[in-house]
């Protein structure tokens, strides 16, 4: 009978802490999976982020530093970012239903670092317009090939290429930064 007395703590603490024990062990349920982004926020998004990364690099390279060139064959910085946002409407005209651009803006109509910053701008938001306009829904609409005539191109694969077009820019103009001694905005540390 003595051992009782003993015996009673014990077994009252291991009835109080065994359910605790089980519920910690027990694993939560996974959260549900949540259904992929449209197909046309994706493409947004993307645009969006490489229009965010030129603009950076129009609003912060010197304005001094505008017709630096790596060397003397290439285009200047303001030229590489005039040929990167002129290139936008190769997309964005034809898929409007207008002509696309004859060419490469020409440095000498954007002669200041305001101008070409303001072009830029104007070339991403136009696109995000059109692309958001669109949605899902016009993501197969046909247009006239600018670079193939005769020849129609799907909204989405011509969206698509120009998200590329300005990526590639984009890498260029670190290269600009890097050989002018600069440190690029998205190499930056993050405050």
């Amino acid at each position: 009978m003595r051992t009782l007395p003993r015996l009673l703590p014990i077994a009252l603490a291991l009835v109080l802490i065994a359910p605790r024990a089980f519920s910690q062990a027990a694993p939560a349920p996974a959260p549900a999976p949540q259904p992929p982004t449209s197909a046309s926020k994706v493409l947004l998004a993307n645009w969006n982020d490489n229009g965010r990364k030129l603009i950076a690099m129009a609003e912060d390279f010197p304005e001094d530093k505008y017709d630096f060139k790596p060397n003397p064959a290439q285009r200047s910085f303001a030229e590489q970012l005039l040929h990167a946002a002129g290139g936008n409407y190769f997309f964005i005209n034809p898929a409007k239903g207008l002509k696309p651009p004859a060419g490469d803006p020409k440095r000498a109509d954007y002669a200041t670092k305001a101008a070409v910053v303001a072009y830029v701008k104007k070339s991403f938001a136009e696109g995000t317009d059109l692309i958001a306009g669109k949605g899902d829904a016009g993501f197969n609409d046909l247009y006239a090939d600018p670079f193939s005539p005769g020849k129609q191109t799907r909204f989405s694969d011509g969206a698509w290429e120009f998200v590329e077009h300005s990526g590639e820019h984009y890498g260029q103009l670190v290269v600009y930064y890097r050989v002018a001694g600069m440190v690029p905005p998205e190499s930056r540390p993050k405050k």
